[in-house]
């Protein structure tokens, strides 16, 4: 099999197991917390940290919102499982200045989870891999856009970054803000990330205390942040509140 295809075929299939990388993390976590309980971070360096690492995954989130809150049903950016689906081409809003603002917003999230370690090696290999894996997906969507799309896709490829947004070339979205679309697409990220977060805390408490505490504060938001995710998943199952045309 040729390289090319190659890169493709395995793309398409990490793509078909790109839920699993939570998993993976959440058990890596497990001896990166261990043998990191007793560094040599002080309070403050441990809690601007901290700070940090929920700015990152809370603009992660904000990327992802914004692209998902702008994309109209059947446009690149919606594969499946079973396989890539474009109808049309993002190119205006968050997608005229990066291919992949999804990913990105991903990469941020998470990334923000692994910081929270406080282990900066388990930062720079988790970046390394999340790029080794990632790379072949976007390599094979973007196989499929440039085969779908022709002179369009490869116009607007040469034009815009894949990864890292170039802010000066956006141009403004022709699809409205769709605030719906949020709320019935990204509940379930928002909440992966708090457990996340709060799975770390967990760890690290109990490292260092030999205990478990359940009334922390990450605790308390992974508390409302399910009770919110609970509401959001019956109104798009059960009522058609959060239904719109045109949108996926």
């Amino acid at each position: 099999m040729a390289l090319i295809n190659s890169f493709e075929k395995s793309g398409n299939t990490l793509f078909r197991y790109r839920g699993q990388i939570p998993v993976i993390l959440f058990i890596a976590a497990i001896p990166v917390v261990y043998f990191t309980k007793d560094n040599s971070l002080d309070e403050q360096s441990q809690f601007l940290l901290t700070v940090f690492s929920v700015f990152l995954s809370a603009l992660g989130f904000v990327i992802r919102a914004i692209a998902i809150a702008t994309t109209p049903k059947g446009t690149s950016g919606r594969n499946t499982k079973e396989g890539q689906v474009a109808e049309s081409l993002n190119t205006t809003g968050i997608y005229s200045m990066v291919r992949h603002p999804l990913y990105l917003g991903n990469y941020l999230m998470w990334i923000g989870i692994v910081l929270y370690t406080f282990n900066f090696w388990f930062v720079i290999v988790v970046s390394l891999l999340f790029w080794l894996y990632y790379e072949r997906i976007m390599y094979a969507e973007e196989r499929f856009l440039e085969r779908k799309f022709g002179d369009d896709y490869m116009e607007w490829a040469s034009q815009t970054p894949a990864f890292l947004p170039g802010f000066g070339k956006y141009k403004k979205n022709t699809v409205p803000f769709s605030a719906k679309s949020i709320l019935r697409r990204e509940y379930s990220g928002l909440l992966a990330t708090v457990v996340g977060f709060t799975f770390i805390d967990d760890l690290r408490r109990y490292f260092c205390s030999g205990q478990f505490e359940w009334n922390t504060p990450w605790h308390i938001a992974l508390l409302a942040t399910l009770l919110i995710a609970l509401v959001l998943r019956s109104l798009k199952h059960y009522t058609r509140v959060l239904n719109e045309e045109d949108r996926s």
